[in-house]
């Protein structure tokens, strides 16, 4: 008879189950050494050319209006953190299914990772000013990838064991030198990016050596009673470190002033471009500004007044002289936003809107527009504050639009009359409770402010003195309050007699409008 002879095992029969985790994990290292390989050559090619950051950006492009002020209402200053930690998670999360098909199904996730590094190449090339060069950070750093996972995979897949020529085994112990091996060029090369990077705080070193030049024409000094000092109250000249931020930008661009330069052109007659030192040639001016955001709901924070250094662009204007029939400057920054102003506000002499350089007495912060900025009174952050400035292209609103317009906002963005309570917050002990905070109506000015406890009558509150009607207003008033809870609401009226609307409106399309109230317990 002749003997039966035994089937071929099959190649799945030594496969330990563990595997299946050990192949997500070869993913997700794969995948972070990737992306860290690709930041080192972005830091060497551009740093915005980077998989992740330029990823981001174009995530940020896409969402729209209503999505971007849901980001802000919830995460405020830290939507830019909260938009890289879920990339980073969902990356992670495809990395380690990438790893556990690879293992599964090859080539499938050496497929899916490679269609990352696709996708953030031509991510790359399509950003504003991009160049060929910058699909080089993720063809470079992904291709890795697929490379180190395949390698890794490949030891987890059981072989003929040829020393014994029984059944088959797997080569973990070479599956983790690989995974290791991968995890240190991650660690080398994310180490590598940041050294290289560190011509980004040569822009904070040239920044704190800068000295501004007096302004040609200062401004007129705070009142002494313009901060009533009151615990809780915002102080009425906003802090750099503090001051709010929002804005696309997911990497601080790095500009030094040495090779900053504003070009002024479009439907002109006689365009120009600026640079650094013919800037700082200029007479300045200094003005006490507040910049709002239109993502500010009633009653937040993203809001801020500072004392601005600049030049007014109104006089960049006359010497470009626009030609008729424009109405709109489209504005852009080193990251690629952009802003459409109306032409007549930038051209309005009882308007001081400047190509600003410092900020509270010192050079712009690198976060806040360093080196050039514009700042623009009344009108919200999305139509005129743009940042790292480099271009102010006169044109039309029917020909151009600004970033946020095509989003669904608005494309003229007047800053509405608001007002907001610092104080109390929480509770307050029976008796009389002194009620305050700050009221604006940018370019208008604050004449009344208002406030009433449930449905009581309004008492008029004691305004602080101002600088002039661009900045906010501090205010207080004293409400006798029994023990219980409470609801305080509080209102403006401008210097106009417009009196502030209590219908309540979100922030899009074009700002938030109500009465703030906040729940107080006296006891």
């Amino acid at each position: 008879m002749t003997q039966a002879t035994e089937s071929p095992a099959d190649p799945r029969a030594d496969r330990s189950p563990h595997d299946a985790g050990w192949a997500a994990l070869a993913g997700v290292v794969a995948g972070a050494a990737g992306l860290a390989v690709a930041e080192l050559v972005a830091a060497l090619v551009a740093p915005a050319a980077s998989t992740l950051f330029a990823g981001g950006a174009a995530v940020v492009d896409a969402v729209p209006g209503w999505l971007k002020d849901f980001a802000v209402q919830w995460f405020g200053t830290n939507d830019k953190a909260v938009l890289l930690g879920s990339m980073g998670v969902v990356l992670a999360l495809g990395a380690a299914l990438a790893g556990w098909l690879e293992l599964r199904r090859p080539p499938v996730g050496a497929l899916l990772i490679g269609a990352v590094g696709v996708v953030g190449a031509m991510v790359a090339v399509l950003r504003p000013d991009a160049t060929a060069l910058w699909a080089l950070p993720s063809v470079v750093g992904i291709g890795g990838a697929v490379i180190l996972l395949r390698t890794a995979i490949a030891k987890l897949r059981p072989v003929a064991d040829l020393r014994t020529d029984q059944g088959t085994t797997v080569d973990r112990r070479g599956f983790l030198a690989v995974t290791g091996i991968a995890a240190g060029v991650a660690v080398l090369a994310l180490a590598g990016s940041r050294v290289v990077s560190a011509g980004a705080s040569a822009v904070n070193a040239v920044r704190e050596k800068i000295s501004l030049p007096a302004a040609k024409e200062a401004a007129a000094p705070v009142p002494a009673g313009a901060d009533l000092e009151l615990d809780g109250l915002t102080p009425y000249l906003t802090p750099n470190p503090e001051f709010y931020r929002i804005d696309t930008a997911l990497r601080v661009p790095q500009l030094e002033p040495a090779d900053w330069s504003l070009e002024v052109h479009g439907l002109v007659d006689e365009p120009f471009t600026i640079t650094w030192d013919e800037l700082l040639a200029l007479p300045l001016e200094e003005h006490h500004v507040t910049l709002a955001c239109v993502s500010n709901t009633v009653g937040g924070d993203l809001i801020g007044n500072a004392l601005w250094l600049g030049y007014p662009i109104r006089a960049l204007l006359e010497r470009a002289k626009p030609q008729a029939g424009a109405d709109m400057v489209l504005s852009r920054s080193d990251d690629g936003f952009t802003a459409g102003t109306p032409l007549e506000v930038l051209q309005d002499p009882d308007r001081a809107s400047l190509l600003a350089v410092g900020m509270n007495g010192e050079p712009l912060p690198v976060e806040h527009g360093f080196p050039a900025r514009l700042v623009v009174p009344g009108l919200y952050g999305y139509v005129s504050a743009t940042k790292w400035v480099t271009s102010l292209e006169v044109t039309t609103f029917d020909a151009d639009q600004g970033y946020w317009t095509p989003r669904g906002w608005s494309a003229l963005g007047p800053i509405k009359l608001e007002s907001r309570i610092d104080v109390p917050r929480g509770s307050a002990a029976p008796g009389a409770v002194t009620v305050a905070g700050v009221a604006w109506a940018q370019h208008t000015g604050i004449g009344k402010v208002e406030v009433r406890a449930d449905d009581g009558a309004w008492v008029t509150a004691e305004l602080a003195e101002t600088v002039g009607p661009d900045t906010w207003r501090q205010w207080r008033a004293s409400i006798d309050l029994d023990a219980g809870d409470h609801t305080l609401a509080v209102r403006a009226t401008d210097t106009d007699g417009l009196v502030q609307t209590e219908a309540q409106a979100p922030p899009a399309p074009d700002g938030a409008t109500g009465w703030h109230t906040v729940q107080l317990s006296v006891g």
